[in-house]
């Protein structure tokens, strides 16, 4: 962002018609700005903070459009900044000449993610916060919305500035120590307490690196590997628990060749639904590449629903290395009435009769989600926690092995570098470009 004061503007509503639309304007002059445009009772530079006027938007004789203007007047605004939110109606044509007449009266076209950038920038928000407000606004599920609220209320900043300053009370010290090297029997940073903080510290990386597997779960979704022989009725399945036909059914044997992947929200958790090629012995060199992405995708999966009716043939690969949690589905309930159904879910895919299966994927999925508070769902969060886990580590082998406070001192910084990139309290341009421009324009 090369300017981050100038007045910008951006449609902040969804494009196309609807009922209203939401012009979002912010920037030095920006309420002077949206006074050349509007007119009411009385001007917006006169209007109090956070307050609604009604009046028209015109230019040169010209009426545009009735609107509401909401003044946001700064500090107290979300970008930290002069802000007006003009409601406008819903028409494309009102939407986009608005725009254009904010354009010609001095404001710029905001890029993607400048206006959560600037809030950034103003110290509305750290880093982590930011980043979750574009994950709210993606969220798919109950669960989703829910983590990226805890985030943007700054649960996993706080837990990281926490043990960042508790570091760095001790970096400090034993930066000290340092400057009064020709002294050597000076010792400001006590060694016991430092070993036992670091241990502390780590046990709480480690906790957040392995809630990190529930986080993206429950951002991208509970992956979910439907297996079983050829002709089982797994893509009648995949179809029945969709709702759609997603995935072609056939009597054919390898109909299926490669995974198909759908999502689908129950109960408010989302799922990744994966429907894989029959396992069965084969020549065909297609059939069996199918077959080893069907393997490979069984393994990675946190639930593996593996489907027979009774009658397929019994040389599916049973997948012991597998590290998901198995659900064991009988199918074709419909076809036999005396099935052995124990320790298995019965089901007619072919019915719509998956009711226990639907009650059994959300029981599963919420036990192996974790009541943890702190989560992690970030990937570039993990990543930063991965590396500050590493050099604490490292402190505490330096400790055990009485290092001097000079290698300590690297290793303690390496960890605090790696928190604060998590935060945004060390970062750089090119990293706050790549972030924000996966937001959209008006946010």
């Amino acid at each position: 962002m090369i300017d981050a004061h100038e007045p910008i503007c951006a449609l902040s509503t969804a494009y196309g018609v609807g009922a209203i639309g939401v012009v979002r304007v912010s920037g030095e002059g920006a309420i002077t700005l949206c006074d050349s445009l509007f007119h009411g009772r009385k001007p917006l530079v006169e209007t109090a903070a956070n307050s609604v006027c009604f009046g028209s938007i015109k230019r040169n004789g010209e009426t545009l459009d009735e609107v509401l203007c909401s003044v946001f007047r700064a500090p107290h605004s979300f970008t930290g900044e002069d802000t007006v939110e003009i409601a406008c109606h819903g028409s494309i044509y009102i939407q986009q000449t608005l725009l254009q007449w904010l354009v010609d009266a001095g404001c710029r076209m905001a890029k993607a993610g400048e206006f959560t950038q600037r809030a950034f920038l103003n110290g509305k928000m750290d880093l982590a916060q930011a980043e979750a407000v574009a994950d709210l606004i993606a969220a798919q599920s109950k669960a989703e919305k829910d983590l990226a609220l805890s985030q943007l209320r700054g649960s996993v900043s706080g837990e990281l500035n926490i043990l960042r300053e508790r570091l760095l009370h001790f970096t400090s010290l034993i930066e000290l120590e340092l400057d009064f090297a020709d002294h050597e029997e000076l010792e400001f940073a006590d060694r016991g307490e430092l070993t036992a903080l670091a241990a502390e510290i780590e046990q709480k990386l480690q906790a957040l690196i392995t809630s990190f597997r529930t986080g993206n779960a429950i951002r991208n979704g509970v992956s979910v590997a439907i297996i079983g022989a050829p002709n089982v009725g797994k893509s009648t399945l995949l179809n029945a628990l969709l709702g759609e036909q997603r995935a072609i059914v056939s009597d054919i044997q390898g109909t299926t060749r490669d995974t198909i992947e759908d999502t689908l929200v129950l109960d408010g958790i989302l799922f990744r639904l994966i429907d894989t090629a029959g396992l069965r012995n084969s020549d065909d060199q297609l059939e069996n590449m199918g077959m080893e992405r069907s393997r490979r995708a069984a393994q990675d999966a946190q639930i593996v629903v593996r489907v027979t009716d009774n009658r397929a043939e019994k040389q599916i690969d049973e997948c012991p290395d597998m590290k998901g949690t198995l659900i064991q589905v009988i199918n074709k309930i419909d076809l036999c009435s005396n099935m052995d159904t124990q320790g298995q879910i019965a089901i007619s895919a072919k019915l719509g009769q998956i009711e226990p299966l639907r009650r059994e994927l959300v029981r599963v999925a919420r036990e192996g989600m974790h009541t943890q508070a702190v989560m992690l769902s970030n990937a570039r969060h993990y990543e930063a926690v991965c590396r500050a886990h590493e050099a604490i580590i490292r402190v505490q082998q330096g400790m055990a092995e009485q290092l001097s406070g000079e290698l300590l001192s690297l290793d303690l910084q390496d960890c605090l570098n790696a928190l604060g990139e998590v935060t945004g309290q060390i970062t750089n341009q090119e990293v706050l470009t790549n972030i924000f421009s996966k937001f959209c324009i008006g946010k």
